[in-house]
């Protein structure tokens, strides 16, 4: 029928899922989009037993009776995700024939995850800066009246309000780093750089922290260069803050070894690539903790964490410049037996790479 194949060749033009439901409340078309999304087998049935979710019935059926445009959510899960779709409900005519409704079902998943990391992101922030706040102005107000004459007191809390403001520093400075990690992730560095001297010059940097928590450090890095295409200062930072993790949560006299290892193919990486691995020897951590250890904010022992002066956003940072490097990150542990942290790291391309060399 001339109309069947108006509403067909309509349907699927549509860049998304889309239907189309007639005066009898039944579907009477819908386009390869929505089968997936709804069902194979949705043409012909009533509309209410296909849909079946409150609020998308209500805008259609409001729709058929009244004609006005309607908006109303969606909600599905194809097994391992929710998603979410906004529908928008409206009249069309096809071929001077009664009106009829077409919906349309708009993805809004990312958007609303996006929405809600910011929402807990401001959350987070504010929760962090609160509580070293408060101290501070509990101590400030002490100090200005029953302290005021009492110099050990005095001496006291000023070291603790020391604490606090340069915890305060430290995630106002995590805060900045990570914002620029994150406007800079989509531009690949192009820069060739040594990653066996990079590695290198990380070590001393490390050794006092390592000395002051009786930790051995150990360098297995090789004798012969490694060419990678990379942000050298980024490269420092993520390994800088892997081995002061595996030092502080590794617990004392414990052992701290950083490895390179070159690989003339890693599966992840699709191609040759070095692998740098810290790995410690101390108490690991729960597997439960191990898919979130990259989330902000995210401690696997807050209160830990916050006395060995964490802000909860190191790994955050260390994920999104692997991620800008095209790179993969790894993270392995053993209750009672210690944590490895791997980053995968594609070689530089010998020939056409266009990279400009590194000149330290």
């Amino acid at each position: 029928m001339p109309q069947d194949h108006a509403i067909r060749a309509m349907l699927e033009a549509l860049p998304m899922p889309g239907l189309v439901v007639n005066q009898s409340e039944v579907i009477v078309g819908a386009n390869a989009a929505a089968r997936n999304l709804i069902g194979q087998r949705i043409e012909g049935r009533p509309y209410v037993t296909m849909l079946r979710q409150p609020a998308l019935l209500d805008a259609v059926e409001a729709c058929l009776r009244q004609g006005k445009p309607r908006t109303a959510p969606y909600l599905t899960n194809d097994g391992s995700q929710h998603s979410t779709f906004s529908v928008h409900v409206a009249q069309v005519v096809v071929d001077d024939e009664a009106p009829m409704v077409l919906l349309t079902f708009e993805d809004v998943t990312q958007v609303q995850a996006a929405g809600q990391m910011r929402r807990d992101f401001v959350a987070n922030v504010s929760h962090e800066l609160r509580t070293p706040l408060t101290a501070l102005m509990g101590f400030i107000e002490t100090l200005r009246g029953p302290a005021r004459n009492d110099p050990a007191a005095q001496a006291r809390f000023l070291g603790i309000m020391q604490d606090q403001a340069e915890r305060m520093n430290r995630l106002v400075g995590d805060l900045l780093s990570l914002s620029r990690v994150e406007g800079d992730e989509r531009v690949r560095p192009t820069t060739q750089v040594n990653l066996r001297e990079c590695l290198s010059s990380v070590m001393p940097l490390m050794t006092p922290l390592a000395e002051e928590s009786s930790v051995t450090l150990v360098a297995e890095l090789g004798d012969d260069p490694v060419a990678v295409a990379a942000d050298r200062d980024q490269l420092v930072q993520v390994v800088s803050n892997l081995i002061e993790n595996a030092i502080k949560y590794g617990g004392k006299n414990g052992k701290v070894t950083l490895r390179l290892e070159v690989h003339d193919y890693l599966r992840p990486l699709r191609g040759p690539g070095a692998t740098i691995v810290v790995e410690d020897d101390g108490p690991g951590i729960d597997p439960v903790h191990l898919p979130r250890l990259t989330e902000r904010f995210y401690r696997a022992d807050n209160h830990r964490s916050r006395e060995l002066g964490g802000t909860g956003l190191g790994l955050a940072i260390v994920k999104h410049i692997v991620s800008r490097h095209r790179g993969r990150l790894r993270i392995d542990s053993v209750l009672g037996q210690g944590t490895t942290v791997q980053v995968a790291l594609p070689l530089l391309q010998p020939e056409g790479s266009g990279v400009i060399q590194d000149h330290p």
